[in-house]
């Protein structure tokens, strides 16, 4: 008996720290057609979130609500994806003048300090994206 690519991808997915899966990371378990595949009906499914090109979320479901949401909060996971694509970024202005204690004004915005690094890549969990700041 053959196992299924999809078996092997959401037992590998299962197994793993942490909550971002690259999908490099999961390559390795198919043809690039097939692993598409398979993480766009796991994604169609609720079991992973889209998060960026070639990035997914794990999820689970709310104890509440009853609904599959990501596993993490939405900075916990762009600070995963950073680090797993091995981006270094800081807080943004808003958030180290909150850390500093400057100012009691709580930043809603996901906005990263990326220093004279460019980026544009889009990452982004549900209506919250990430923002890029010198």
């Amino acid at each position: 008996m053959r196992i299924r690519i999809e078996d092997k991808l959401v037992r590998s997915i299962k197994q793993r720290e942490g909550v971002v899966i690259l999908r490099s990371e999961v390559a390795s378990l198919g043809s690039a057609a097939q692993v598409g595949r398979v993480l766009a009906k796991l994604v169609g499914d609720g079991r992973l979130v889209r998060v960026s090109i070639g990035v997914y979320a794990k999820t689970r479901r709310n104890k509440f609500t009853g609904q599959l949401t990501p596993a993490a909060t939405f900075e916990a996971i762009a600070a995963e994806t950073f680090r797993k694509l091995g981006i270094d970024v800081a807080p943004g202005r808003l958030a180290r003048e909150y850390n500093a204690g400057l100012t009691s004004q709580i930043p809603m915005d996901g906005v990263v300090c990326t220093g004279k690094r460019r980026i544009s890549r889009k990452i982004q969990v549900g209506s919250r994206t990430v923002k890029y700041e010198i």
